[in-house]
């Protein structure tokens, strides 16, 4: 893996991904409780899929980047049918170690918000540690 330079990735760098609520994302659905609305893993899914297309294009030949760390605040229930919008903005890259702030929002009200801490690897050496094909 080439050298991470700090114009590849820099803080600053953000990304939006949405998502329409259905009975796929439920916490009944996702085993996460017994309530028809929004899960809490489809929550962290969404904000990490956010943290990863705020990189799409910046990374290194051959590598990618996997999460290690996760600080999460759920503070309201999303039904289906409902829109929800994650943000993601990288704000600090310390070597390997990148810091995301996170908020998802509905209607415009903050649903939840935290930090994802992601690490940057070689793509190759990091599946066949794990045992998997590359």
């Amino acid at each position: 893996m080439r050298e991470l330079t700090e114009q590849a990735l820099a803080p600053g760098l953000t990304a939006r991904v949405e998502l329409t609520v259905t009975d796929a994302d439920t916490a009944q659905a996702v085993g996460s409780g017994d309530v028809p609305v929004l899960g809490t893993p489809r929550v962290l899914a969404l904000a990490e899929a956010a943290t990863v297309a705020a990189t799409a294009g910046h990374l290194p030949d051959g590598s990618t980047t996997v999460g290690t760390r996760v600080e999460l605040e759920h503070r309201a229930a999303t039904s289906v049918g409902r829109t929800v919008v994650s943000h993601a903005r990288l704000t600090a890259v310390d070597r390997r170690r990148l810091v995301f702030e996170i908020t998802v929002t509905e209607g415009g009200q903050i649903i939840a918000e935290g930090r994802v801490e992601r690490v940057l690897v070689d793509r190759h050496r990091f599946v066949a540690r794990a045992g998997g094909a590359t």
